[in-house]
């Protein structure tokens, strides 16, 4: 069992997980798993149901349009299935870059090994715009809702919603930069703290207003907190403490060449489009 880390940019896909007739990044890795011959050859392809790695598994579900830097993904690999093999079967803006093999000091360690099930921390990071922001508000927002909370306001899910947060906040105005830790997330936990954080910093809503919501006082429905967008949002981090992931320096160096490349566009996306603004008047 081998397990792989791999970034992407998350624009052009509909999230991680597969979907029919639509872009998602694991189509993208089974494209390159099936290019590679790697996958379990007695799966039964006609059954409506595409084939995987044996005891393949993802660290979590990215929403459409969430980036990551530490997706991690763990099936039964040949020994040749280096990061930078499986980047060469892989289209961009998806990349592997460093990889771990799963211990098999203890009886079927390896076949018990979940690259969900056994990751014990997830760390995400949100670059929130928020230019009218008070740092010092947004400190106190983050500090409030570190420890352990039941976080049922903000997330759909009805139930797994007690979890215990690290929170971070760093200012480099116009930018707050959020890190959110945890074992788990329900569905949009980070993008609702995001929009709770710029409503407090920015003086919309007190600093109380984030207790009134964690220990289920009466809130108004005209009180909610809306989901933040998508696109800022990059899991970062995911940790397996039995795991030690090493660096293919080659698919590593690619696939920085190969974001800055996508920098420089986004840059001059946005020189453009200040050209045109700046030409309306």
């Amino acid at each position: 069992m081998r397990a792989f880390r791999i970034a992407y940019d998350g624009r052009p896909f509909y999230g991680f997980q597969r979907q029919p007739d639509v872009p998602t990044v694991e189509d993208a890795l089974l494209d390159a798993l099936e290019a590679l011959d790697v996958l379990d050859p007695g799966a039964d392809a006609d059954g409506g149901v595409r084939p995987i790695p044996p005891g393949y598994a993802a660290a979590g579900r990215t929403d459409a349009g969430v980036s990551a830097l530490a997706q991690t993904v763990a099936f039964e690999a040949p020994p040749w299935l280096t990061p930078r093999a499986l980047d060469g079967a892989l289209s961009e803006p998806v990349f592997a870059w460093a990889y771990a093999d799963v211990p098999d000091g203890e009886p079927d360690a390896s076949a018990d090994f979940h690259a969900t099930h056994d990751a014990t921390r997830r760390r995400y990071v949100y670059q929130l715009h928020a230019p009218d922001a008070d740092p010092d508000l947004a400190t106190a927002a983050c500090s409030r809702l570190a420890g352990e909370h039941d976080f049922a306001a903000l997330t759909m899910d009805d139930d797994g919603t007690v979890r215990t947060l690290e929170t971070e906040v760093e200012w480099e105005k116009p930018y707050l930069e959020l890190e959110v830790a945890a074992g788990g997330f329900p569905r949009h936990l980070v993008r609702r703290i995001a929009s709770l954080v710029r409503l407090v910093a920015e003086g919309e809503r007190p600093p109380s207003f984030v207790n009134a919501l964690l220990d289920g006082s009466s809130v108004p429905a005209s009180d909610g907190v809306p989901t933040a967008a998508a696109g800022p949002l990059v899991l970062a981090a995911v940790e397996y403490p039995d795991l030690a992931f090493f660096v293919d320096e080659r698919a590593a160096s690619t696939a920085r060449q190969a974001l800055a490349e996508r920098r420089v566009e986004a840059a001059t996306r946005v020189r453009t489009i200040r050209r045109i603004e700046d030409g309306i008047d």
